[in-house]
């Protein structure tokens, strides 16, 4: 019997797993599925759990960077409707995790419904904002949801009420393998003055960081009263580049990618940018790129 009996229709070998994401670079996923339901979800994680198959959820793909050997195991990515839909009740809105966050942002702008308006412009999904508690202008995700549901890595289903989950700078408690959605408990507004404040926030976050476009990625955490865009700027490497990698012209804490780099020109560019930050002015600074 194969390993995938029943999962024939939704699993794929050797994925090439650059299109996925934002640096269009890396390896292949072993496998690779998208599944069309939550029941479809739930029977294929507990499968590879049985099975000792490792697992790993996708989203965006913004904040990851495949190593170029590729990946072992199963990816999953939750672009299926069944994971993207967005609803609203009075001031709730709820969201799929696969959902994009700038349509989760839109929406809640669009109901008049206050409070995730100064996220606009950070990319990725739901899930990913919510994993990394996503914050920008004194407004983080997390202070706005009231619950999350997530899936173990087993395939359980959990609700996550709000007194349960922790939020701080740049992360969460959400850890478990899949965040299946959220719902944010939002305050009325006047639509066209939360229009106006979303979109003096996007010119804002524009003329701050490069824009949100493919082949480029933010690498590290911003440590507490500091940039580090302004650390490694101090350091001197603005503009330094390995192989096809360059550190951006715009911010110093983003990686540009040309056109024949590899994830290893990018990954020892990130490993120089920490150690010469560490080595120079003696911050640690934490990365916020995923490696696979």
């Amino acid at each position: 019997m194969s390993l995938w009996t029943g999962f024939e229709h939704i699993i794929r070998e050797q994925e090439p797993l650059g299109p996925h994401t934002w640096l269009r670079l890396g390896g292949k996923a072993e496998y690779f599925a998208e599944p069309t339901s939550l029941e479809e979800l739930q029977s294929l994680v507990a499968h590879c759990a049985e099975s000792n198959v490792p697992v790993r959820v996708i989203g965006g793909g913004s904040r990851i960077l495949v190593r170029d050997a590729g990946v072992p195991g199963l990816v999953i990515q939750l672009s299926a409707p069944a994971f993207t839909e967005i609803s609203v009740s009075g001031q709730q809105v709820s969201a799929g995790g696969g959902a994009k966050l700038g349509h989760l942002v839109s929406t809640a702008v669009r109901e008049g419904l206050a409070g995730l308006e100064n996220l606009v412009g950070i990319p990725g999904t739901v899930a990913g904002a919510l994993r990394g508690n996503a914050a920008h202008g004194g407004s983080s995700i997390g202070q706005w949801t009231s619950r999350a549901t997530v899936m173990t890595r087993q395939g359980q289903i959990l609700e996550r009420e709000r007194d349960e989950i922790r939020f701080s700078y740049g992360e969460s408690s959400l850890d478990e393998l899949v965040i299946l959605g959220a719902a944010f408990s939002l305050e009325p507004a006047d639509v066209s003055e939360l229009t106006r404040r979303m979109q003096k926030t996007w010119i804002v976050r524009r003329t701050l960081q490069p824009s949100n476009e493919l082949g480029m990625c933010r690498v590290f955490k911003d440590p507490q009263g500091l940039t580090a865009a302004e650390l490694i700027e101090q350091v001197g490497l603005r503009g330094h580049r390995i192989g096809k990698a360059r550190i951006a012209d715009a911010s110093a804490n983003f990686i540009q990618v040309e056109a024949g780099a590899t994830s290893d020109d990018v990954e020892h560019l990130i490993e120089q940018m920490r150690s010469q930050v560490s080595a120079t002015l003696g911050v640690e600074l934490e990365r916020e790129l995923e490696i696979w």
